[in-house]
């Protein structure tokens, strides 16, 4: 599944060739989504300028002049920009035609993603109980530490959860708990201030990490360029169950927390 990094890659990807440009026209080939695509969205879209796009969590937001089209990527979709009327693939679903001579195409193979219209997106109700942006100054070890008193919850769902932080996905959830060096079925609320303070630091330091190397390439996901991401090359625990830890040796150990497989090395977190 896409997580942050990979949307926020695929935003900086479109960004620059959908702002500014004029939409001609929306081609909806299959409105069945997670939620039904607008029957409208053509004519509510087209002929709107697109002023700016923006990312909340792991939705992209395309501010039009009036409204804004908010986008998931669901667990295997993309967006990418090809030329205009460049014939579309079996799960191609979505074209945003651009007067510019290029199309937003949206594809989803497995149809878990989103196309939704809305005028005030930040209180659309997938939006509006998120919490902070975890590379902003509202996201820090001590609200973790402070959300986190008297939870039993295992850490790690702790902090993939949206209304904690947004955007910690498994992959670097993982990541993070490991160079934090915590062990990730540790409660929640036995965790000390510090340790939390180190893990939010750490957070903070792999997703923007993996932003800067386009994210992590792990099955479906592509690029809004088309470019896949490089961030997987760096990984030191997310899908290596069973190997050599890169800092010790010890065998990393593989186990499920809230229906999730985890992976952690049980000398260099705890």
């Amino acid at each position: 599944m896409p997580e942050l990094p990979e949307v926020e890659t695929t935003r900086r990807g479109i960004a620059p060739h959908l702002e500014g440009q004029r939409v001609s026209r929306v081609v909806v080939r299959d409105r069945r989504l997670r939620w039904p695509v607008p029957e409208d969205l053509d004519v509510r879209l087209s002929g709107q300028r697109i002023v700016t796009v923006e990312r909340r969590a792991k939705y992209l937001l395309i501010n039009a002049e009036v409204g804004t089209l908010i986008s998931h990527l669901g667990m295997s979709g993309n967006l990418r920009l090809v030329e205009l009327g460049l014939p579309p693939g079996k799960h191609e679903h979505v074209d945003i035609e651009l007067e510019s001579g290029l199309m937003l195409r949206y594809t989803d193979p497995r149809r878990f993603g989103a196309m939704l219209w809305s005028q005030d997106p930040l209180n659309h109700e997938l939006l509006l109980r998120l919490g902070p942006e975890p590379l902003t100054d509202l996201f820090d070890g001590e609200r973790l530490f402070q959300l986190s008193r008297g939870r039993s919850m295992a850490v790690k769902p702790f902090i993939m959860d949206n209304a904690v932080v947004v955007g910690v996905g498994n992959i670097y959830a993982t990541e993070a708990l490991f160079a934090a060096g915590i062990d990730p079925r540790r409660p929640a609320g036995g965790i000390s201030r510090a340790r939390y303070l180190k893990l939010a630091i750490e957070i903070k330091r792999v997703l923007a990490a993996a932003i800067e190397q386009g994210g992590t390439t792990l099955r479906d996901f592509i690029g809004g360029d088309g470019q896949p991401g490089y961030f997987q090359q760096t990984l030191f625990a997310y899908g290596r169950g069973g190997q050599p830890c890169k800092v010790c040796g010890t065998e990393l150990r593989d186990v499920k927390l809230g229906q999730r497989a985890s992976v952690f090395c049980p000398r260099c977190q705890r």
